[in-house]
């Protein structure tokens, strides 16, 4: 299905025991220069039509079953970085259903048979 690293995992559950969240949701949106970009959620209450599953490190994740094609395969990291003397955290998607990203990388492109 994904693939979250053990460093997305972490994160994502205390993100889901600060915030007192039910479960990490994972879904596309059409925007962006190059068509779509991912839309991650802490969720409060569990979408009935969502796939569901948990990973290997115990994560709750719900998939928009929508986009389900365009996410199988799904790897998620996580990264700190220090930039101009600012900490900057971020999930990191890699997906081999991309055919391109945009120059700032928040969104991306499939081919037209994939979507």
């Amino acid at each position: 299905m994904i693939l979250l690293t053990d460093a997305a995992s972490t994160y994502i559950k205390k993100m889901l025991e600060t915030n007192q969240r039910a479960g990490f949701r994972l879904s596309i949106k059409k925007t962006g220069c190059s068509g779509y970009s991912y839309l991650p959620e802490m969720i409060e209450t569990v979408n009935a039509t969502d796939t569901v599953f948990e990973t290997s490190n115990g994560v709750m994740v719900y998939l928009d079953t929508k986009w389900l094609h365009l996410l199988q395969g799904l790897h998620v990291d996580y990264q700190e970085e220090e930039r101009s003397g600012l900490k900057q955290k971020r999930l990191i998607f890699t997906n081999p259903k991309e055919s391109s990203r945009c120059g700032c990388g928040e969104s991306f492109h499939v081919e037209s048979d994939d979507v």
